[in-house]
């Protein structure tokens, strides 16, 4: 199977440009208007809204990445099976955020919010697969830090446009991030080169058991695979504290829509811009000492300290705290990306793998708003922030298993061992 190949700068160019305009897009507008938007409409009860509308999306966002990555591997279209989910997703994605827009009751957030999840993860998948695609091994790190700080940058020009026109009307504020999610990947299609890949059809006659390995690898064969999807699934449960801060301004600081979007947006400002010189150099030093897991040791530690820092009722120390995990945060982000794609089970399904790895990765930015209701009124704001801190403490035990750069994963050692048997093992 080939594919025309980017140049790793003209590549690295296109998926920041697309990438980064479109998580621009997609998460200011969930961060922080659709929770407004929830207010606005359910003001006396919007903790419990927001839960519905954030749990039901978790399960759109959960189908929508490896659908969609599994779509995209099996795409054969001359324009490029990246490229069209890209475009395809992006702009029905924006078409969703509009419609919550006019929405006027919580069941059309909640319909448009979940649509938006489930599209925009098709292109998500889509740039996410370029890089086992089309970037060379000795320089995955790199790129992965490069992608690790895409979200946080672009994050952080949105909320610095979200302040700019905090006092514009719903319509401007929707309108403007709605084009921007659909531009940037527009642009990129220009830069990222791809080509029609052809398959060799295989037979359909296989046992249920392969049928379902095709979906979710095997978690025997490929056990490395199924604890990085876990590594990062905790990781992000703790992390994605911060995106509950919106509604933790307004319940337990009191705050009004433009004091929440104007302290929010320099919370995720001055967190944003440590996960860009984190992100960058953890990936960059990751590839330098070919160590993988002892950056991500570090960072996870350093994510719970920032989490539990959120514990403190002050303003002062939010901003702290933000700073602190997201240094561990960028970090982690950027090494852990590497380590997925050196796990991956199969090069011929990286997108739907990484797809699963990218459910892992969104998933609990769903589940934490979802499930935020229930740690409130069992323990309070201390007991959110201390059940969410104690996630990633568990995510160390799940890196452990996983080998370092240099040593072979069990599917590889196996291969090797039948090989020397003089037998001949059917690869899935």
């Amino acid at each position: 199977m080939e594919t025309i190949k980017t140049p790793f700068p003209r590549l690295a160019a296109g998926i920041v440009i697309g990438f980064g305009l479109m998580i621009m897009g997609f998460l200011t507008t969930g961060a922080l208007l659709v929770p407004l938007k929830v207010m606005a409409i359910a003001p006396n009860g919007y903790a419990s809204s927001y839960g519905l509308v954030a749990g039901v999306s978790a399960i759109f966002a959960l189908i929508g990445n490896p659908i969609g990555g599994a779509i995209s591997d099996r795409s054969t279209v001359a324009f490029g099976r990246r490229r069209l989910w890209i475009l395809l997703g992006s702009l029905i994605g924006s078409l969703c955020i509009m419609f919550i827009l006019f929405s006027k009751t919580i069941l059309g957030v909640v319909i448009g919010w979940s649509a938006a999840q489930f599209f925009f993860n098709f292109t998500w998948a889509a740039y996410t697969a370029l890089i086992p695609d089309q970037v060379e091994e000795s320089k995955r790190g790199t790129m992965s830090g490069i992608f690790g700080i895409i979200m946080p940058a672009f994050m952080t020009v949105g909320m610095i446009l979200i302040n700019v026109i905090v006092h514009a009307t719903d319509a401007v504020k929707f309108t403007t991030f709605a084009c921007i999610s659909i531009i940037g990947p527009i642009i990129s299609l220009f830069i990222i080169k791809e080509g029609k890949v052809e398959f060799v059809k295989k037979s359909d006659n296989i046992s249920f058991g392969k049928k379902i390995s095709k979906v979710f690898p095997s978690p025997k064969k490929y056990p490395e695979f199924t604890w990085a999807l876990f590594s990062k699934f905790l990781l992000m449960m703790g992390y994605c504290s911060m995106f509950y801060i919106t509604v933790m301004l307004g319940g337990r600081m009191h705050m009004d829509p433009a004091q929440i979007t104007s302290t929010y947006s320099i919370i995720m400002i001055l967190g944003f811009a440590f996960t860009i010189i984190t992100s960058l150099l953890g990936g960059i030093l990751s590839d330098k000492i070919r160590k993988q897991k002892i950056f991500l040791y570090i960072s996870t530690v350093i994510i719970t300290i920032g989490i539990l820092m959120f514990i403190i009722p002050n303003v002062k120390v939010f901003f702290i705290a933000a700073i602190v995990l997201n240094i561990g945060g960028g970090c982690f982000m950027a090494v852990d990306t590497a380590m997925v794609a050196r796990v991956l089970p199969n090069k011929e399904d990286t997108a739907k793998d990484f797809g699963l790895m990218n459910v892992a990765n969104c998933l609990p930015q769903s589940i934490v708003p979802a499930i935020g209701p229930l740690l409130l009124f069992i323990g309070g704001w201390n007991f959110f922030y201390i059940f969410l801190a104690i996630m990633p403490i568990i995510g160390i035990f799940t890196i452990m298993p996983i080998p370092e750069v240099g040593h072979k994963l069990k599917s590889e050692r196996e291969a090797e061992t039948n090989i020397l048997a003089g037998t001949v093992v059917e690869t899935e």
